[in-house]
């Protein structure tokens, strides 16, 4: 179904789900994540162009928690992109150049997506797409990068993820493994000025920014 929030569920989940690795996490990576102080600039790339989309909603709370993990996070917008064809590489649109330019100039690229009949959002397929190419000129080439998704659905955006960090592996962008984020997404969770009003939820972004944040200092060129 394409809507911005994976689907349905009959029974309300926990306010988010994490993996058992992230759960185990031991204290010396924690207090290795508390001495990062190097801040880092972030593009991060919405996968959903909806006015309505709890996706960017996300995007904006994890923007104001951001700077707790050392992290400034930049939108990188797609959504005047045209839709990528070949025969563009040998004169590339001024959108395609855009992008590309917003990814290099960044540290890291953070993508947050909603999933759409199992899978990515085209329209996030398509940036991505477009990010890669010409042949030889692949902007996501060695960019640390890192996924997330919220949904009103049970189960997330766990297939739409998976998808994704195929793409990202073919692309030879290094992604964040673990912990991985289905945010369930709930009414009034993130209100209008970007506040995540649950606490346990507002923790756990906080600590999986600094997951990404130690993760991008890791490969740091």
């Amino acid at each position: 179904m394409n809507r911005d929030d994976g689907g349905f569920s009959p029974r309300a989940p926990p306010a988010l789900r994490a993996s058992g690795a992230q759960q185990d996490a031991s204290v010396a990576d924690a207090r290795s994540l508390r001495r990062i102080t190097v801040t880092y600039t972030v593009g991060t790339i919405v996968g959903s162009i909806a006015s309505t989309s709890i996706n960017r909603k996300l995007a904006r709370a994890l923007a104001e928690l951001a700077p707790q993990a050392g992290l400034e996070l930049r939108d990188i917008p797609i959504a005047e992109l045209p839709h990528y064809s070949a025969d563009y590489d040998a004169d590339y649109p001024e959108s395609g150049k855009a992008l590309k330019a917003s990814i290099e100039s960044v540290d890291a690229v953070l993508i947050v997506t909603p999933e759409y009949n199992r899978s990515i959002p085209g329209v996030l397929k398509n940036a991505i797409d477009w990010a890669s190419r010409p042949w030889g000129t692949n902007s996501f080439a060695g960019k640390p990068s890192a996924v997330i998704g919220a949904s009103i659905g049970a189960i997330g955006t766990a297939v739409a993820q998976q998808h994704l960090r195929s793409i990202l592996s073919f692309a030879a962008s290094p992604e964040l493994a673990q912990p991985e984020a289905y945010i369930h997404f709930t009414e009034g969770l993130v209100d209008d000025e970007g506040n995540v009003t649950n606490p346990g939820t507002e923790q756990f972004l906080i600590d999986w920014l600094k997951a990404f944040a130690a993760h991008v200092e890791k490969h740091a060129a």
